[in-house]
C-alpha cells in the first residue's frame, strides 16, 4: 500500500517536502499545494513550488485547481513545460472562498461542470491525471451523481477524503459513505482523513484490502516519522522522534532565515506549524512557543520541549 503526502497550503512547501524525505522519509510521492490562476495569472509562489530546482524530493505530483477547461488547459501547459509527467486535480479544497469559485469541493454539486473538466483531460496525454475530492459539498451523496463521470474519465488514481466540504476539518468522518464509493470505484482508491496514529493506517488498510494507499495530512505534520513507523512497522521511541524533529526544525529554520525578512516573517513562517507538530508535548511549552515575540523567546521555548 502506497503512502502519500498530502498538500497543505502554507504547510506542505517545497523546503518542508524535501526535508521532510531526507530526515524521515516512508513517503512514496509528494503532493504540492494547488497551483491557481488568479487575476488571469500564475501566482509567482505556485510557478517557484513546481520547478525542479526547488525540489528534490523523489516524486513530486504538482496539484492544480480549476473552476473551467480553459484554466485546466493553462495549468496543464505549466505542468507540461516543467517537466511533470503526473498532474493531480483539487476538487477537495472546503475553504469558502475557493468553493465560492465552483473550485475545490465547490466543484461537486455541478456535475456538468465536472464532466466539462474530467472531457479536458484526454487532450493532455502526456500527463497522467489524479483526483483529490471530497464526498460533496452539502451533503454526502453528491458523489453518487459524479462517479460514473469520475469512472469514464482517464484516471490514474482517486483521492476520497470521506467528509464534505461544509465541515472543512469538523466533525466524524463518514466511513459508511466512504465504504459505499469505495465498492463502486473503477480506478484505484486512496483513502485521505483523520490518518493520526500507524493504529488508524492500520484499520483503513484492514477495512479496504483494495485500496491503492492512504494519504496523510494533518497526521503526518504532527507527527513526521508516521510513514516511515507504518513503512517499517516499528515506531521510533520518544527520544529517537524529539532528536528527528529538532534536526528537522532546525534545518528548516535555517532555511527560512536564509529567505526570509526579519523575526516577524520567520516567527509568522515557524510558529504555525506548531499548531500540529508534537500534539502530545508539555502544553504550557507549547504555549510559549506560539505565544513568542521574538525569535529569542521562541528559540528558547523550542529549546526546553
Amino acid at each position: 500500500m502506497k503512502l502519500y503526502a498530502a498538500p497543505l497550503q502554507g504547510f506542505t512547501e517545497a523546503p518542508w517536502r524535501n526535508l521532510h524525505q531526507e530526515v524521515f522519509g516512508g513517503i512514496d510521492a509528494y503532493y504540492t499545494p494547488f497551483v491557481r490562476i488568479e487575476r488571469g495569472e500564475f501566482r509567482n509562489k505556485d510557478v517557484r513550488e513546481i520547478a525542479s530546482g526547488n525540489n528534490t524530493v523523489s516524486r513530486l505530483i504538482p496539484q492544480l485547481i480549476a473552476s473551467t477547461p480553459a484554466e485546466l488547459e493553462r495549468l496543464a501547459g505549466l505542468f507540461i513545460e516543467n517537466g511533470y509527467k503526473e498532474a493531480d486535480v483539487n476538487m477537495g479544497c472546503p475553504f469558502p472562498l475557493i468553493a465560492g469559485k465552483h473550485k475545490g469541493a465547490g466543484i461537486l454539486p455541478y456535475p456538468a461542470e465536472v464532466e466539462a473538466l474530467l472531457r479536458e483531460l484526454v487532450h493532455y496525454p502526456e500527463l497522467s491525471f489524479s483526483v483529490k475530492m471530497r464526498l460533496g459539498w452539502e451533503r454526502a451523496d453528491e458523489w453518487r451523481v459524479l462517479l460514473p463521470l469520475l469512472n469514464a474519465a482517464p484516471l490514474r488514481q482517486i483521492t476520497l477524503h470521506p467528509r464534505i466540504g461544509k465541515q472543512q476539518y469538523k466533525g466524524e468522518v463518514d466511513r459508511e459513505s466512504f465504504a459505499a464509493f469505495y465498492s463502486e470505484c473503477a480506478h484505484p482508491l486512496v483513502y485521505n482523513g483523520d490518518l493520526l496514529t500507524v493504529d488508524d493506517i492500520r484499520k483503513v488498510e484492514e477495512a479496504y484490502p483494495r485500496l491503492e494507499g492512504v494519504m496523510l495530512g494533518r497526521g503526518l505534520l504532527a507527527n513526521p516519522a508516521l510513514a516511515r513507523a507504518f513503512a517499517d512497522g516499528t515506531p521510533l521511541s520518544s527520544r529517537e522522534l524529539l532528536d528527528k524533529v529538532r534536526v528537522f526544525h532546525t534545518r528548516l529554520l535555517h532555511y527560512y532565515e536564509a529567505h526570509l525578512q526579519g523575526e516577524v516573517q520567520l516567527l509568522g513562517k515557524m510558529k504555525p506549524y506548531w499548531e500540529y507538530l508534537l500534539p502530545d508535548a508539555d502544553k504550557k511549552i507549547k504555549k510559549a512557543i506560539k505565544k513568542a515575540t521574538t525569535m529569542e523567546k521562541y528559540l528558547a521555548a523550542v529549546s526546553r520541549l
